[in-house]
């Protein structure tokens, strides 16, 4: 099972969206720390409200294939956890797998997509168009 899989359990296990709101901060506090360093022009992702940064190292899986690893970090908690959601879902994965996931047709299954307000909504598109803008480079 994937982290993202275990993601989605943990969701459908919510019922109320205080809760759900709740777990995503949690996620928020477990992201791979980002050095103060990485905190630079060229990793901020633009079209958030909140400031978000996204740190990309190539890297090479088990099987020898490129796959792209993030770090991210925001100045906001809840923007933080739809980060660790999106990495859950991209980090570690091939350019290729990540051109062809449809990141904002799982926030939607997750039920994010109509609980969060326009401009957060506006950001986790900016940062998934981000991470498949680095793939199609990679690729």
């Amino acid at each position: 099972m994937t982290e993202f899989d275990t993601i989605q359990e943990d969701f459908a296990s919510l019922d109320e969206w205080e809760d759900r709101y709740r777990y995503v901060i949690e996620l928020g506090h477990e992201l791979e720390p980002l050095s103060p360093e990485a905190h630079n022009d060229a990793n901020k992702v633009r079209g958030c409200v909140s400031q978000v940064w996204l740190e990309k190292q190539l890297r090479r899986n088990a099987a020898g294939e490129t796959v792209l690893h993030y770090r991210g970090d925001s100045d906001s908690h809840l923007v933080r956890g739809l980060i660790a959601i999106a990495l859950a879902l991209y980090s570690d994965q091939t350019p290729k797998h990540i051109v062809e996931t449809d990141a904002m047709a799982t926030f939607r299954a997750l039920g994010l997509e109509q609980h969060l307000t326009p401009q957060r909504s506006n950001g986790v598109r900016s940062m998934i168009e981000r991470i498949r803008s680095d793939a199609v480079a990679a690729a």
